[in-house]
């Protein structure tokens, strides 16, 4: 690992982020989380959040730290990451119908309406993902690797060895699929 290497893991939120912090956590890699945003219902193992991560584009001071360290960045705020690190980015890919089936739930659980309607949020999604994907590409200090939640659900040591592969540093991969829950896919596509 270089010394600049920061562990990223990014998605659209609700595609299984919290869970790959966790993996990532368990396997033996230190997390940059602050626990502002505790654990519920809709994440009961929590949500590994980083507040100062959303202010990155105006202060990237947090960084100092996070060599060798994972930390959860949401897909819209890649591009806030300073471009004088290298990133190994874990991407969460998930069935777009489950991202929004659990997104409704979480809303529902804080009492607050949806403001989107499905299709139309489908497809921003779409076009977000497919802009994100182009930018990741041209991005030269990022690596990415793109994880299936699904897959992950179903074959979670599968999942784990590519995951410690991409890593390139010792992780402890029987712990990581450990961190998979059956009864936590709750938002299931057949």
């Amino acid at each position: 690992m270089e010394k600049s290497d920061v562990f990223v893991v990014s998605g659209l939120p609700r595609s299984g982020t919290s869970l790959m912090m966790r993996m990532l956590e368990l396997g033996g890699l230190p997390v940059l989380t602050d626990g502002e945003r505790t654990a519920d219902e809709d994440n009961p193992r929590g949500y590994y959040e980083l507040e100062l991560v959303k202010k990155t584009k105006a202060d990237p001071g947090w960084m100092r730290g996070a060599a060798g360290h994972v930390v959860k960045v949401i897909s819209q705020l890649l591009p806030d990451l300073p471009p004088d690190h290298s990133y190994k980015v874990v991407f969460m890919r998930r069935h777009l119908d489950e991202v929004l089936a659990s997104q409704k739930k979480m809303l529902q659980h804080r009492g607050e309406a949806e403001r989107t309607e499905d299709q139309a949020m489908k497809e921003m999604f779409i076009a977000h993902l497919d802009e994100t994907e182009r930018w990741l590409r041209q991005a030269s200090n990022m690596q990415v690797l793109y994880i299936n939640y699904g897959r992950v659900m179903a074959s979670p040591v599968e999942q784990a060895k590519r995951l410690a592969n991409f890593l390139g540093v010792p992780v402890d991969v029987e712990r990581m699929a450990s961190a998979v829950e059956q009864q936590l896919y709750r938002n299931r596509v057949s």
